[in-house]
């Protein structure tokens, strides 16, 4: 990796005049409730702009970054070259790596459509199952961990949301049934990044981590596939297929926490999603519902055939492009392989008047902290651009002309351009809150609650994810107010910050980030506001039961124990 010194950059360079040093403080008003208040205007901005208002994405971001700008210069009474630092630097990131993670995975979709390989794909998977409940199985859940194993961010939603529309389901019902079946497999996505990031920001073991999030995350992983199927179909049709519901949920659910117990975080999703994916293919060849229910909702008998499964060569081609698409993204989360191409490629830049300017302080953190600010250009090892790599190669083997494959480039830029500000705005504001400490305030409100923090700390994991679109900024956020909470309330941290990891899952499905993914990916942009209101009260209503959860595990001494052996 190549570091470059601040003073040979940047755009960032044109802020002057700034503080050597700046620290946050989280009570600016002296009265915590309200500090907590104006701490949340941003975020309430941003959901009466979408829900409310019903604006369109990046006009709501744009919107809730104004209000956070003003509440940290006029409240929280951050340098004005800070909030602009932190803002640029955020609208970076959201630019690289997250937005370039989101184009490449529409580029290959649009491909597949331009070659007639994505009609073959819906083929063949009617092929495994004509019943849209199991193909919400097993493309949404299991297919989808998979994704979330090998790379994160928004790669599950964007390749499963395009799945679903050409299976037949509608463009809002993919967005957000996409969102809410990923969720489980968040805890250890991007081959364990969360966990990872978790255990290095607190300085507790790892591995006794990975345990102790796996083990909260069971019944989740069993609870998840049959929530799915009752968001979308209702109960009484849910019950018709529970055989292959509760197999897929105890299939992940158990190779998680072996593999999570036995291994380490690394693997965890990838594993427990080839496998389950397996289980559940092989037992629909031998299992399959009394009726058929069709993406229209319409109850039909079952083929008298076999006229739906398709030869081995269709199935290929079917497959092909997807299939490379996973060995590239799957390449390219390889630890020794990242290490090797970051080494060559990656440029670490700090920012110039951020990086170590802006301080954390106590209690928010154990000592006084200087938040770094190092744009990663990893251009080369980045998830995104193995995705793009994987797309033009299967492009070729789509036998393409070079013609199609730029006209699809473009088609893809323009369709995403919205999507882009959207991104980057969001960012933005998450960055800025961070740095202004906004984040913390409100962490801190929640920290308040006494015996009941068990409870509200899980909601501070999901408040993080919530806010910043990723389990991994949440732990690294909160992390270690969790463990100094916890250890002055005689807690296990190893109990609390696990929760703020399983809350922060629940959160990833109303993260405004996920959501404009799902939109973008599904032809649905400018409907976050629709896609917000299917999602909200399922990550809240699992929010909470993941909180009772832990407060039941904190305050026996028993399942304590049993965890923590």
């Amino acid at each position: 990796m190549l570091m470059i010194p601040a003073t040979t950059l940047s755009p960032f360079a044109l802020c002057a005049a700034l503080p050597l040093q700046w620290q946050q403080s989280y009570d600016p008003t002296h009265h915590w409730w309200l500090s907590t208040l104006f701490a949340a205007l941003p975020l309430l901005a941003l959901l009466i702009a979408l829900l409310g208002l019903r604006m369109k994405a990046h006009l709501s971001a744009l919107v809730a970054l104004a209000v956070a700008i003003i509440v940290a210069l006029g409240l929280f009474h951050m340098p004005v070259g800070l909030a602009s630092l932190a803002t640029l630097y955020g609208a970076a990131y959201g630019l690289f790596p997250v937005f370039w993670i989101i184009f490449p995975v529409i580029f290959l979709y649009q491909l597949t459509i331009r070659a007639g390989r994505f009609q073959l794909l819906q083929d063949c998977l009617v092929g495994v199952t004509e019943d849209s409940r199991l193909q919400l199985l097993l493309i949404a859940f299991a297919f989808g961990a998979f994704f979330e194993g090998a790379s994160g961010f928004g790669t599950p939603v964007a390749v499963c949301g395009t799945i679903l529309i050409g299976l037949g389901f509608a463009p809002l019902e993919a967005a957000g049934l996409a969102l809410l079946a990923n969720t489980a497999p968040v805890a250890f996505g991007a081959l364990g990044t969360p966990v990872i990031a978790l255990g290095g920001v607190t300085g507790l073991n790892t591995l006794l981590l990975t345990r102790v999030i796996a083990a909260l995350l069971t019944p989740f992983c069993v609870i998840v596939p049959f929530w799915l199927i009752w968001a979308y179909a209702g109960f009484k049709r849910m019950i018709e297929i529970w055989p292959a519901i509760l197999l897929t949920g105890v299939t992940f659910a158990l190779t998680q926490l072996l593999m999570a117990t036995f291994h380490g975080p690394w693997l965890v999703d990838i594993t427990a999603s080839v496998v389950t994916i397996a289980v559940l293919v092989l037992f629909l060849r031998f299992w399959r519902p009394k009726t058929i229910l069709t993406t229209a909702r319409e109850t039909v008998a079952h083929r008298t055939d076999n006229s739906a499964r398709q030869a081995g060569h269709v199935i290929r081609r079917a497959a092909l492009p997807w299939v490379i698409l996973a060995v590239f993204v799957t390449i390219w989360g390889s630890p020794s392989i990242e290490r090797a191409i970051s080494a060559a490629t990656t440029l670490l830049i700090p920012v110039p008047g951020l990086n170590k300017v802006v301080f954390r302080m106590p209690p928010a953190v154990p000592t006084m902290t200087a938040e770094a600010a190092v744009f990663n250009f990893n251009w080369l090892s980045a998830t995104g651009t193995g995705i793009l790599i994987a797309a033009i190669i299967a492009a070729l083997l789509m036998k393409l002309k070079p013609k199609d494959i730029v006209e699809v480039f473009g088609k893809a830029a323009y369709s995403t351009r919205f999507t882009m500000i959207t991104i980057a705005s969001l960012m933005g504001l998450g960055f800025l809150t961070r740095f202004c400490g906004l984040d913390a305030t409100l962490g801190l409100a929640f920290a308040r609650t006494g015996v009941l923090y068990p409870f509200f700390g899980t909601m501070i994991g999901w408040l993080g994810t919530a806010s910043t679109g990723s389990d991994t900024s949440s732990n690294v956020l909160f992390g270690s107010l969790q463990k100094l909470t916890a250890q002055q309330l005689n807690i296990s941290p190893y109990l609390m910050t696990g929760a703020n990891s399983g809350g922060g899952v629940m959160g990833k499905m109303v993260a405004p980030q996920s959501v404009v993914v799902a939109s973008t990916a599904t032809g649905c942009y400018g409907k976050e506001g629709s896609i917000i209101r299917f999602v909200i009260l399922h990550s809240l209503a699992l929010t909470c039961l993941m909180g009772l959860l832990v407060s039941l595990v904190v305050y026996s001494p028993t399942l304590t124990k049993l965890l923590l052996q």
